[in-house]
């Protein structure tokens, strides 16, 4: 990564350093983590989870099998614009959350494993910059891949499940529009809570050369969380917990929305995303490797 140029001017011995653009950093970062084949792999598979499940609701509609997902079935059939809702909200539970620690685990601890770190930190760049850098890097792919998700179910709902607005959880129906404005509201609410965690996988990732250790080291922070959530005498640590918020994507399809629990777990994700990014700051401060 370019951060700065320098060169000779007039002719003497002076050497002037410029700042790179900060768009042209932030394009080449963007870049360099899109081209990853593991990224794009993981990015195609996230894509295709919302056609699986409209494939799925699909046959097991028509086929008339009753069975545990019935009642899902027959609620998203013919009510195709549920169902990139449904797909996040699945999807934020292990999928996502994998996908922004493995980004976050490659954006330190895999550039130090590879020895660039060292290079970047050597550099006359501000390390500040530089963690700004990389944590946009991590932010724009794993929104991508919300938006990407909301995409192909919409397309896939539309198509294989019918329907031209939203049946809501609450029996009222909602116009295209409407239903857009509701897919939209969980993407944003959805990408939040990932970056959340995400800015604990960076810190993390700040503090070891292993992207393995980070992974597991998130993965273990929400399966801990979840477990600490459905144990009821320890109900008292649920607002400090980062998997708490993540059922409230259900409000989303009621009518009216209730905003007291989306509004809950955007503030929490902003605060781990506050807490997260501090420390990661505070370690790239210190760190020489």
């Amino acid at each position: 990564m370019t951060a700065q140029a320098a060169e000779l001017v007039g002719g003497t011995d002076t050497l002037v350093v410029r700042r790179a653009p900060l768009g042209r950093v932030l394009r080449s970062e963007l870049r360099m983590v899109l081209r990853r084949p593991r990224t794009l792999v993981g990015l195609g598979l996230l894509g295709l989870v919302p056609v699986v499940m409209g494939i799925g609701i699909a046959i097991a509609t028509a086929s008339g099998e009753t069975g545990e997902g019935d009642a899902m079935a027959a609620l998203v059939m013919g009510n195709g614009m549920l169902l990139p809702i449904f797909a996040l909200s699945v999807a934020v539970v292990m999928l996502l959350p994998l996908t922004g620690a493995m980004l976050a685990a490659d954006a330190l601890a895999g550039e130090s494993s590879h020895g660039t770190l060292r290079g970047m930190l050597m550099a006359p760049v501000g390390r500040g910059r530089l963690l700004a850098v990389k944590a946009f890097g991590v932010a724009s792919v794993t929104l991508l891949a919300v938006v990407l998700m909301a995409v192909t179910g919409m397309i896939t709902g539309v198509l294989l499940l019918g329907g031209d607005g939203m049946l809501t959880a609450s029996g009222t129906s909602l116009p295209f529009g409407e239903a857009l404005g509701r897919v939209a509201i969980t993407v944003v609410y959805v990408a939040l809570q990932v970056w959340a965690l995400a800015a604990v996988a960076l810190a993390v990732s700040a503090f070891t050369d292993h992207p393995l250790i980070v992974v597991v080291v998130t993965l273990g922070l929400v399966i801990v969380s979840g477990v600490l959530s459905a144990i009821p005498a320890l109900d008292w640590i649920d607002p400090v917990l980062v998997t708490t918020s993540w059922e409230a994507v259900g409000e989303i399809v009621r009518d009216p929305i209730s905003w007291s629990p989306l509004i809950d777990g955007a503030l929490r994700a902003a605060c781990y995303m506050l807490i997260g990014g501090s420390i990661a700051y505070s370690r790239m401060l210190t760190r020489d490797g």
